[in-house]
């Protein structure tokens, strides 16, 4: 224990500290001796990183509770379905980095909320995001002001009309062509493009001056 105190930076009796907490995990026991690792070790970085930026000692255990409650025997590519065809560009994170996308905003609520929404998932010690692009328009959303529960909430919304928006285009290319699998190398792009415009339209209307009165 004196070691892994001294290759953090802290004292013995704050390790200890952490321990009875369950901040860190039980080191490995041989006879008498216990044994700590590399894993701990990051564990006492991460800790010192996050009460760095702000964190509480009860907000870092209810945090960590809920990383190691989101670890999947299948592994990270299983849970977020990236065995599936993709052009998303999965991130590696530790949880300090996310805390930095996500300033003051990483509570164990909306943790379980981008577990759930399939945003998020835990692998070894760092948290993999699905894609390079939903979580820079999600820490953009954040830095404008739009709080993080919100921009969840709205992407469960976003994920169903989505869902509708695929079904629309499989199910149309099925009934009027001859292929029963739409080779996903001519859908996307035509459905992408689609949906861009339309989006596109819909926020000039939306975001269109009323007009004036007379």
């Amino acid at each position: 224990m004196a070691d892994l105190a001294r290759a953090a930076g802290i004292t013995v009796r704050t390790v200890r500290f952490y321990r009875e907490r369950g901040l860190i995990a039980p080191p490995r026991r041989d006879g008498r001796i216990a044994w700590y690792d590399d894993g701990h070790l990051a564990r006492l970085r991460t800790i010192a990183a996050l009460l760095e930026r702000g964190h509480t000692l009860n907000g870092i255990a209810d945090l960590a509770a809920a990383f190691e409650a989101a670890r999947t025997p299948d592994g990270f590519a299983s849970a977020l379905g990236l065995d599936e065809p993709t052009e998303e560009t999965p991130v590696r994170l530790s949880p300090e980095e996310l805390a930095d996308h996500f300033e003051g905003e990483v509570t164990p609520e909306n943790l379980a909320a981008a577990l759930d929404l399939g945003y998020l998932a835990v692998d070894g010690n760092d948290i993999v995001h699905i894609s390079r692009r939903l979580l820079d328009a999600s820490s953009a959303l954040v830095r404008e002001g739009v709080p993080l529960a919100a921009v969840l909430a709205a992407a469960i919304e976003v994920r169903a009309h989505a869902d509708a928006l695929a079904d629309l285009f499989v199910t149309t290319l099925r009934t009027h062509t001859a292929n029963p699998d739409p080779d996903p190398t001519t859908l996307r792009p035509l459905a992408q493009t689609v949906v861009a415009a339309e989006l596109s339209m819909a926020l000039d209307r939306k975001l269109r001056p009323p007009p004036s009165s007379p």
